[in-house]
């Protein structure tokens, strides 16, 4: 998904692929990369808004789940004319919901800046329906990176870099293998198995990193 680079002044890394995330302020700051919106995030958020009674909220729930079964369908992006189709859903979700939101009293402020957000950001939100690298949400990154913080809460932090860039080469070989359904122990077996020369199970892994 991400392909390393420099910045323009070649100091600082730089990563040009696609960036997921939950939308804060600052991230569109960062200018290096494309951004996908996660919909974890907003599937919580309009969980709270369809218990406050927003019918909008639900709708979209309904869609982004939907949308993400008819991704998963289609081996991980729809067509254009399909993805165009799901938009149009989208915007007609979101362009009702403002309506509504903009004629109750109080403004429901929040509700609304969220509808609002959703509007201005559409391409990021439903990227995932175009680019088979953009997942619906960025749960598996969160995952792959937990083990990281279970580590450092358990034992503290690492007494030396290279302990910290084992650790993290070890835990990405785990979890690579977990995604493309490979048994890990026979795989991890397979790759300690050759003794001083490694390099026909460092190939064998080499498939999968």
């Amino acid at each position: 998904m991400e392909k390393k680079a420099t910045d323009d002044i070649g100091i600082l890394p730089r990563y040009e692929g696609t960036m997921m995330h939950d939308a804060f302020g600052t991230y569109p700051k960062y200018t290096h990369a494309t951004h996908a919106l996660c919909h974890t995030h907003h599937l919580r958020e309009l969980k709270g808004f369809t218990e406050q009674g927003h019918t909008w909220a639900m709708r979209m729930t309904t869609f982004l789940l939907a949308a993400k079964q008819a991704v998963e369908a289609h081996h991980g992006a729809l067509s254009e004319k399909e993805a165009k189709r799901w938009e149009r859903v989208y915007d007609r979700i979101l362009e009702r919901a403002q309506h509504r939101l903009e004629a109750k009293t109080p403004l429901p402020k929040k509700a609304l800046a969220f509808v609002r957000r959703l509007q201005k950001r559409k391409e990021e939100a439903l990227r995932f329906l175009r680019e088979v690298h953009v997942p619906f949400d960025n749960n598996q990154a969160e995952r792959d990176l937990r083990m990281v913080k279970v580590k450092e809460n358990i034992s503290g932090t690492f007494r030396e870099e290279t302990f910290a860039q084992s650790f993290c080469i070890t835990r990405s070989i785990v979890s690579t293998l977990t995604k493309h359904e490979k048994n890990v122990w026979d795989s991890l077996c397979l790759l300690l198995a050759g003794g001083n020369d490694r390099s026909s199970s460092f190939r064998y892994l080499g498939h999968f990193l």
